[in-house]
């Protein structure tokens, strides 16, 4: 199992950022949307 997993992970590197990146932008909007009530 461990050797699979780090052959994903070898496989999908090129990705692996973009898809950091995807997640992080996700984060911020959640916050974000959840403190604009008590902007207004």
């Amino acid at each position: 199992m461990l050797t699979e997993l780090k052959t994903v992970i070898a496989r999908s590197q090129a990705t692996l950022l973009q898809d950091a990146a995807g997640a992080a932008a996700l984060m911020v909007m959640l916050v974000v949307g959840l403190h604009l009530p008590g902007l207004v």
